[in-house]
């Protein structure tokens, strides 16, 4: 396996995050932080982006971390607790891939509520058919990125909208985006269906069958980061908290 260079990720087996917290710090005391060098590269945009979730004070959260990667078109590598390891992520936006050193199926059934971001970098693997193969990890661990953002939507931590999609808004979902990689219910197939149709605000979704405010808000992010959503500031409908407005084409 092959792991972003500048942690000392052993292998095969993953750290554990007290010896990766015992580096991180060590890094800080000896001020060879490489990789908040290497952070001042990144698109300024996405820069800020990442440091407002530090400066929040509150923990970054992994789909706010992915969106923004996604909105910026910048590959990122995101360290994360899962137990008592830390399991990189790596996503590449514009090739829609992510690499990650446990097989995707293994990562995903983890009970991904609990995840925690311990660590951004800029990534430092590669996509495959990258001419600089020492970089490119093996093959079989690249994933399409659609069904892990999708599962990190549905089934993370995160229960709100996105900064970017919240607020008085109507949605609806762009014709011909392909869901086929992703594993859709019965209920959330016809929240889809139901969104190519008509444009509806949060409030209204909520209450469609199967739904509530939770579900919908997180099919909202799960659709965002599939870049199949539109959103409207200006539609009749484009309120999160009336009663009373109704879904119109």
């Amino acid at each position: 396996m092959n792991f972003e260079s500048t942690l000392p990720l052993g292998e095969p087996e993953l750290m554990r995050v007290s010896a990766f917290q015992r580096y991180l710090d060590e890094l800080k005391r000896e001020g060879a932080d490489e990789s908040l060098t290497r952070l001042s590269s990144l698109n300024p945009s996405l820069l800020q982006d990442l440091l407002r979730f530090e400066q929040d004070g509150r923990h970054t959260e992994l789909l706010e971390v992915l969106a923004a990667c996604v909105r910026h078109a910048r590959s990122l590598a995101v360290y994360m607790q899962c137990g008592d390891r830390v399991v990189p992520l790596t996503v590449f936006p514009n090739e829609r891939l992510a690499h990650c050193p446990l097989p995707m199926h293994e990562f995903l059934s983890q009970r991904l509520s609990d995840l925690q971001v311990l660590r951004v970098e800029p990534a430092v693997l590669r996509p495959p058919g990258d001419p600089e193969a020492a970089l490119v990890g093996e093959p079989h661990l690249y994933q399409p990125l659609g069904p892990v953002t999708w599962e990190l939507a549905m089934r993370g931590s995160r229960e709100q909208l996105l900064p970017e999609i919240a607020g008085p808004a109507a949605y609806r979902v762009a014709l011909g985006m392909n869901l086929r990689e992703v594993v859709l219910t019965g209920v959330v197939q016809a929240a889809v269906n139901r969104l190519h149709r008509e444009s509806a605000n949060l409030r209204e979704m909520s209450e469609w069958p199967g739904l509530n405010r939770s579900r919908a808000m997180r099919l909202l992010n799960a659709l965002y980061l599939q870049g199949g959503l539109i959103v409207s500031r200006t539609h009749p409908v484009a309120t999160n908290d009336s009663w009373f407005g109704s879904s119109r084409n």
